[in-house]
């Protein structure tokens, strides 16, 4: 998604460009054998943005079906909290093939069945890319600027050199493994817990899908995209204490068994992408996108929702900006560190700014066992307060002024104590984002970001069970 997106801005933008594919056109972005694993789900606010900057409209069948929200349900299925706004399913292949079309058109150069292996460095900036054609011969393509948007397993992010600026490494303790079926149903009865066709329906869950949730997220023609992420640390320790030898693949198949309304499940055989597995981050996004000849966009990043583990957004916003900025510094010649720098900072205004406040509290949601999300959802928030969360906004939540919310038994205390914690470390972190830094001065921001971040993942390992 981010690829073919900043390949499109940055040739409107004037430069000349190259978009790489290991697939063939028909297949444009096709993660592995699987398909284009995805949830589909977008906000509408992104698909505004990238309609507004590259001056187009999306709609069928891209645009799948339009959904009025996400829904977070609570484990006992008592309290539903609204999460984002309206949004979109998207045809994910399709949407694909649209993007890569779009940018041929902005004039850009479609190379496909080339498999990249990684960066060209001199004097400790990237001056290209090399890997291997469709003949398996090896390829040098030299360029002023490499956009990085392989996804979580970059191969050129992989192999940069050792930097302060940009991770080379992924933590495990950072990744949601998920599944998904896109898949035709019968609806057995009608239960807007289950299956709502005007919204998408997330599930929390620590039985069912540890350190993560299960998704119901409708299509059109009635069929679903429903699915499951889980933690590594978080299922090691479900399975243990519940004596399981549980997988994925073997909760992805009792999440949807345990789903009353939706049944009969037959895989979608359209472009080979009923059935997928991959992983997503469900971090703050790098706290810097760029090195020395190098921009990073999308997954590469680790630009997902730290919560919802989204990133269709994103992905779209950062590659438009990432296109946008290397086409201007071309176009300047100048593609020094501080001249892109701009993307960190355009990034951050625009999106970034709330994502390591989402990761707090994200881990400390990993900390708490069905009956204290259960209670939490209960008596700790309102569903206003979930809804600032969810976008990253801090409402005001203290011991004092919700002491009348009748805390009972000290582990409900301590949680909601550790719920103040983490919303007042999140209203630190936010300020920090609101004043991301100059190049000069990263090195020292980047250490405050990091001990904050430190400090949360200390107070909460993952307890499941």
């Amino acid at each position: 998604m981010a690829g073919s997106l900043a390949a499109a801005a940055a040739a409107k933008g004037g430069a000349k460009v190259l978009l790489l594919d290991r697939n063939d056109h028909t297949k444009v972005g096709k993660k592995t054998n699987w398909g284009w694993v995805c949830g589909d789900a977008v906000a509408k606010s992104h698909i505004d943005y990238i309609e507004k900057e590259l001056n187009m409209k999306l709609g069928e069948p891209v645009l799948d079906i339009k959904v009025d929200g996400v829904q977070v349900l609570s484990p006992d299925m008592q309290n539903k909290f609204p999460f984002e706004g309206e949004g979109f399913s998207l045809d994910r292949p399709k949407a694909a093939q649209f993007f890569a079309n779009l940018a041929i058109k902005n004039g850009v150069e479609y190379r496909s069945h080339y498999e990249v292996e990684g960066p060209i460095v001199e004097n400790n900036t990237v001056v290209g890319i090399y890997g291997r054609n469709e003949k398996s011969e090896q390829v040098k393509i030299r360029a002023k600027l490499v956009i990085d948007t392989l996804g979580v397993a970059s191969t050129i992010r992989r192999k940069l050199p050792q930097n302060e600026y940009i991770e080379n490494m992924i933590s495990t303790d950072d990744i949601e493994s998920t599944g998904r079926y896109i898949a035709k149903f019968d609806q057995v009865g009608e239960d807007l817990n289950y299956y709502d066709e005007k919204n998408a329906l997330i599930h929390l869950n620590q039985q069912l899908a540890p350190g993560g949730y299960g998704w119901v997220f409708p299509k059109s023609g009635k069929r679903v995209n429903i699915g499951i992420g889980v933690e590594k640390k978080s299922l090691e320790l479900r399975n243990t204490r519940l004596n399981k030898k549980d997988t994925l693949h073997s909760l992805i198949d009792q999440y949807v068994e345990w789903n009353p309304t939706v049944k009969k499940l037959e895989l979608d055989p359209t472009d080979e992408n009923g059935k997928g597995y991959w992983s997503v981050t469900v971090r703050r996004q790098f706290d810097s996108l760029v090195f020395p000849g190098y921009l990073g966009a999308g997954d590469s990043m680790a630009m997902p929702n730290p919560i919802s583990a989204g990133g269709i957004g994103p992905a779209m916003v950062s590659g438009v900006l990432a296109g946008e900025v290397a086409a201007e510094a071309v176009a300047a010649k100048d593609t020094s560190l501080a001249f892109i720098w701009r993307y960190n900072k355009r990034y951050n205004d625009l999106y970034g700014n709330k994502t390591a406040g989402l990761e707090a509290f994200r881990v400390y949601l990993q900390s708490l066992n069905n009956d204290l999300i259960n209670y939490g959802m209960s008596h700790f928030l309102t569903k206003q307060e979930a809804e600032e969360i969810s976008y990253g906004r801090i409402p005001k939540i203290t011991i004092a002024s919700t002491f009348n919310k009748v805390l009972s038994g000290i582990s409900n205390i301590n949680a909601f104590r550790n719920l103040v914690f983490t919303v007042n470390k999140m209203k630190k972190l936010n300020e920090l984002y609101g004043k991301y830094p100059e190049l000069s001065g990263f090195s020292e921001w980047k250490k405050v970001v990091n001990a904050e971040m430190k400090e949360v993942k200390e107070r909460f390992p993952p307890n499941p069970i």
